[in-house]
């Protein structure tokens, strides 16, 4: 691995810990084994590195969900395969959901910057239309449906459960990563299914 590559490992590391605010240059610099001068002639600035883990981030889950192997000759269950996929993520990357939400305080000022943004969010959509226009074309899917909404869908019902399983298990008393886990991998597989069947 690169000194660049590693800095931003390491950078990913400190913004999911401590967010924009708290993530100094001289702790990712300690994080990444490196110094202060090489993230200076790498990344330019403290918000500069964080637009580009805000990119890392983003690309790593649409490289991860671009190599589905998805059938859309059953539309139904790529549908399915794309839900539990990104639970999966959001599962295996909790350093993303911390990020996102840190960005979120900012408003979204630093990922507007981003032109490479824009460009994945493309490929994503592509996928979740390809899935729908196949289940229609099957005539399983019902027409009128919007994929950016559909696809939106899963990502708030995930996003949603992992992000605040903490607050809301010592709120509601139940472990939402034990076995309610299962009951809600199903449930968000069914009501998204039932939003687009026929």
């Amino acid at each position: 691995m690169d000194t660049r590559d590693n800095i931003l490992r390491a950078a990913t590391k400190v913004f999911a810990e401590r967010g924009l605010g708290g993530g100094r240059i001289n702790l990712i610099s300690r994080a990444a084994r490196s110094n202060d001068r090489m993230i200076y002639y790498y990344f330019g600035s403290k918000e500069r590195l964080f637009i580009e883990v805000l990119e890392k981030v983003y690309r790593d889950m649409w490289d991860a969900e671009s190599a589905l192997a998805l059938d859309l000759s059953d539309p139904v269950a790529a549908l399915a395969q794309v839900v539990n996929f990104t639970m999966d993520h959001y599962l295996a990357h909790p350093e993303m959901l911390t990020i996102l939400n840190n960005e979120n305080l900012h408003e979204g000022k630093y990922v507007s910057r981003s032109k490479q943004l824009k460009a994945l969010s493309s490929p994503a959509l592509d996928l979740m239309s390809r899935i729908y226009s196949a289940g229609v074309e099957q005539g399983v899917f019902r027409k009128g449906v919007k994929p950016f909404e559909l696809y939106l869908s899963i990502l708030a019902l995930n996003y949603f459960y992992v992000s605040n399983r903490h607050t809301l298990s010592a709120f509601l008393g139940i472990d939402l990563l034990g076995d309610s886990l299962k009951s809600w991998r199903r449930w968000v597989v069914e009501v998204i299914t039932r939003a687009v069947q026929r």
